[in-house]
């Protein structure tokens, strides 16, 4: 009789952090990265666009102007999802029918004033100071009376939603925790009480133990392609002590984050010769006045590209109306990231 093999056929995998289960088809795409490569023209930008609304000193909507600034610039988005002045108030009609009024914060961070600039071709020191950015504005907003949640996130290429290409993320603070870290929060809390040890403090030193998904690590952070991962060349970086927040980082910690963001998105931008898009974000604890003993700091890195700069993995069909499916495993993705990285850096040795 065959044996059941990752890498050969069709299996469901199991995401601890959330409950979901992901379909792995690997037999649909034997060798993923084998094909043709398109690589798109390179558009250099200038380091200072007159027309860019994130530019130092340039106006935005609404006729305000940004200062000259010199290094991370933080204001409230001109456009905010989440205002500060709603009034209390719900709409609940029978069973089937129910709103209720969401009060929160939307902040835009300016990662440098250079409009040419992405997190890889930043230097650490300059990442290490959106991060500590990041620090500042999560204890900042979470102190806020009715911030239950601070979630930190970037969105880069156009095929990402993002719609300036100034290297930027945004924070948005609200009165509730938001779907997905409410998901992780209630999954990593029953681990904490039946395991007494963090669910992703235990994963990491599984993932360290078996080398198959990691993609790259420092002294203080795992950057791993997560077993249960559904976006082709999806990633985490996982902090290697349980810490439950940004605000737990000390400044030796906060330079490894920013090393290690660097050194993922380097990889990325190596796989397919272009600049990779992704949809990148912070989980971390709830700031609704309560110990979060079971948070475990992690960042999550959702990249669309399958095959080449141009083929884009769609969430369609199977994927909306049953489960979420991948062709390549999470080893396959794992082990063509360290692959790209080598001929990197022997390439600028």
């Amino acid at each position: 009789m065959e044996t059941f093999q990752f890498t050969e056929h069709a299996h469901r995998r199991y995401n601890p952090l959330t409950g979901d289960w992901i379909l792995v088809s690997p037999h649909r795409t034997k060798r993923p990265w084998q094909g043709k490569v398109e690589n798109p023209p390179i558009t250099k930008r200038p380091s200072y666009d007159p027309t860019c609304y994130l530019c130092p000193g340039n106006e935005r909507a609404g006729g305000l102007k940004n200062p000259d600034y010199t290094n991370v610039y933080v204001f409230t988005n001109d456009f905010s999802a989440l205002v500060p002045d709603v009034p209390a108030g719900e709409y609940i009609h029978g069973d089937l029918l129910r709103a209720e009024s969401e009060r929160g914060l939307c902040k835009v961070v300016c990662f440098s004033p250079r409009h040419d600039l992405t997190i890889p071709e930043m230097d650490v020191n300059a990442i290490k100071n959106v991060v500590d950015v990041w620090t500042t504005q999560y204890e900042e907003l979470g102190a806020l009376d009715y911030i239950s949640y601070v979630q930190i996130f970037e969105n880069k290429g156009d095929i990402m939603g993002c719609s300036n290409p100034h290297p930027h993320g945004q924070i948005w603070a609200q009165a509730c925790v938001p779907h997905e870290p409410s998901k992780e929060s209630e999954k990593q809390r029953l681990y904490l009480e039946k395991h007494q040890a963090t669910l992703l403090g235990d994963y990491l030193e599984l993932e360290v133990k078996l080398q198959e998904r990691i993609v790259t690590s420092n002294r203080h952070f795992v950057a791993l392609v997560p077993f249960w991962a559904f976006w082709p060349f999806e990633a985490m970086i996982i902090s290697r002590q349980s810490k439950q927040h940004l605000l737990q980082l000390n400044d030796d910690e906060r330079n490894a984050f920013a090393d290690i963001y660097k050194q993922l998105t380097i990889m990325y931008d190596n796989l397919f010769n272009v600049s990779f898009p992704y949809s990148a974000g912070i989980h971390q604890a709830p700031t609704d006045g309560h110990d979060h003993p079971e948070w475990h700091l992690h960042m999550h890195f959702y990249p669309p590209l399958l095959r080449s700069a141009t083929i884009k993995k769609f969430m369609v069909g199977y994927e909306m109306l049953a489960n979420p499916q991948r062709d390549i495993t999470a080893e396959q993705a794992a082990q063509r990231l360290r692959d790209v990285a080598q001929t990197h850096y022997k390439s600028n040795s």
